[in-house]
């Protein structure tokens, strides 16, 4: 008999806060910067990436404070994943709270924080720096990878 994982019995709102850290598969997608077209509000994925995402781990590396150092960084929480339409289709938060499972490679299911890179769902070595991209030059940068 297999026990029962935390993701397939608790809601988002029940789950502790390592339990919500650990839906997090480290892909890196998230930290991307995106543009929104003013006309019709579609967004666009760059490859250019927040100034504190490690492009190797792709994992934040100021996460604790992200929020004070980078303005714009969203905060995820129950309340607001369903409110945040650009999030992967891939996203943990996002295919649990569409009540979808996760996939093979997450490393809640794989037990393995590098699947995610082997499954080649990670931002790693596909990103540049936002500090090497001039604001203006970010429309050059946009990607059709992610989806």
């Amino acid at each position: 008999m297999t026990t029962p994982r935390f993701w397939e019995t608790k809601s988002l709102a029940e789950m502790t806060t390592g339990e919500w850290e650990a839906l997090c598969d480290g892909c890196g997608r998230c930290c991307l910067v995106k543009l929104e077209d003013a006309d019709d509000g579609e967004i666009y994925f760059t490859d250019v990436a927040c100034q504190l995402l490690d492009h190797d781990s792709c994992r934040c590396t100021d996460y604790s404070h992200r929020q004070a150092r980078v303005p714009d960084c969203v905060a995820l929480s129950p309340q607001t994943v369903s409110h945040i339409p650009w999030l992967p289709q891939t996203c943990a938060y996002r295919l649990l709270n569409e009540g979808r499972k996760l996939y093979p490679w997450h490393p809640l299911i794989s037990g393995d924080p590098a699947s995610v890179h082997r499954a080649g769902i990670s931002v790693r070595g596909m990103v540049v720096c936002e500090t090497k991209v001039k604001p203006l030059d970010l429309e050059e940068h946009v990607i059709h990878w992610i989806e």
